[in-house]
């Protein structure tokens, strides 16, 4: 049999993915944005499809030869009913309990996963609204509550929270560390919590991101912690990208791409398949960001420098702020093994995250990104209305959780869970 999990805060299905190709069972997910959720269904149907080989139907869906509906319509209800789109709050805790009852009938849930929405907790976002009192009235600090009642009405044998790196520095209006009452409301509650904090580019994830990994454990049971193994890609951020078509700033692609052979990483990490390739699309910027990219990309590739916004010639320099960001153009590099973080601001604009190829001249498209965060080329990033759009697949993409570290995580608790039952 294989471990079951819940996902609360589930975004687009990051970790959920880790877990699902270690070999976890998904039961149900929660989640309050409306595209993530459609992102999740697709995946959930995506899974079952290639289960019961049928996989055609889903790269006939990739094509556009079918649509979203039609293709939920191939899989059993309950499977797209799995996903709930709602908000955690005090007004539909109960509902959703009810929901999720209902799925797991008899089954028995064997973990929690997820972690509540990181903007309140992370250093960027204090930092932004320092003016205006900080973040300590933002709803989503207290978020983490509803963890608890979940671990407290299912009381699974473990769990698995995750969240930024401020999370730890983070305190309320009483001075109090919201990372220490976390701790302490897990103990209150029954369970034994080891935090750790895993780098992902010292686990072959090729990106610079620190994240808090908290795994718990009933404490009737014996209790688990992280063993992962320290691994190094061979591969640069170039080749990550080189099998991928070359295209320019606002290149209105067809809907798939076909990519040339690529390096052994990218089937390594189970990047690379047989399946079309969506979202290899591009922004357009205007001239004077392309301007500005070209500078980016050259002071990198020729000299390893990172470009200063006040270095720029001032005809080029249209922001008022010249103290703060002024490294708001950046380079992903193309001769590095990691890149630096992707974030959800590139939604927003691609200036963070300027494609190394001088001559493509752009910011990395969506498909880029998601290489980044090790999602399979087959992972569909949806909208809530069935167009494709590139923001909002941005902004899922810069939420998750590389799926390459969740294997890792999911493969470690696996292991001790089995060592337990033994």
């Amino acid at each position: 049999m294989k471990p079951t999990f819940i996902d609360l805060f589930a975004g687009c299905g990051g970790l959920s993915e880790g877990f699902v190709q270690a070999g976890f069972e998904p039961l149900a997910h929660v989640e309050m944005d409306k595209a993530a959720c459609f992102s999740l269904r697709t995946r959930m149907a995506f899974h079952w499809l290639t289960k019961h080989k049928k996989a055609n139907l889903y790269a006939d869906y990739l094509k556009g030869a079918i649509t979203r509906e039609e293709l939920y319509s191939k899989v059993p209800k309950h499977i797209i009913d799995s996903v709930i789109n709602t908000e955690i709050s005090d007004k539909t805790i109960e509902s959703i309990f009810a929901q999720i009852d209902t799925i797991l009938g008899n089954k028995q849930l064997d973990l929690i996963v997820g972690g509540p929405p990181c903007q309140a907790y992370s250093l960027i976002g204090r930092g932004a609204t320092k003016r205006i009192g900080g973040m300590q009235d933002d709803k989503r600090n207290w978020l983490f509550k509803y963890y608890i009642e979940f671990l407290k009405k299912y009381k699974p044998k473990h769990f698995v929270f995750e969240n930024v790196l401020g999370l730890l520095s983070a305190k309320d209006r009483n001075g109090e560390k919201y990372f220490d009452t976390i701790l302490q409301e897990f103990d209150k509650n029954g369970y034994s919590a080891v935090p750790e904090i895993v780098s992902a580019d010292l686990y072959g994830v090729p990106q610079s991101r620190k994240r808090v990994i908290i795994v718990g454990t009933r404490k009737d049971l014996a209790p688990i912690k992280l063993h992962l193994s320290p691994k190094k890609l061979s591969a640069r951020i170039a080749d990550l990208f080189a099998d991928l078509p070359a295209i320019q700033a606002g290149d209105k692609t067809k809907n798939t791409v076909k990519a040339k052979k690529g390096c052994k990483e990218l089937y390594d990490l189970r990047l690379k398949d047989d399946f079309p390739i969506t979202l290899h699309k591009s922004r357009p910027h205007n001239e004077r960001d392309l301007e500005i990219y070209r500078i980016a990309v050259e002071k990198w590739n020729n000299r390893h420098l990172r470009l200063n916004y006040n270095d720029l010639p001032n005809k080029l320099q249209t922001h008022r702020n010249r103290t703060a960001f002024t490294d708001r153009f950046k380079v992903v590099a193309g001769d590095l093994l990691a890149s630096h973080t992707v974030v959800a601001h590139i939604s927003r604009d691609g200036h963070y995250y300027i494609h190394p190829d001088i001559k493509q001249n752009r910011s990395i498209t969506p498909r880029e990104a998601a290489r980044l965060q090790t999602f399979p080329d087959n992972y569909c990033f949806e909208s809530a209305d069935g167009k494709e759009c590139l923001s909002s697949a941005f902004k899922q993409i810069g939420n998750a959780v590389p799926v390459y570290l969740a294997k890792q995580i999911a493969e470690s608790i696996k292991k001790d869970i089995k060592n337990s039952e033994n």
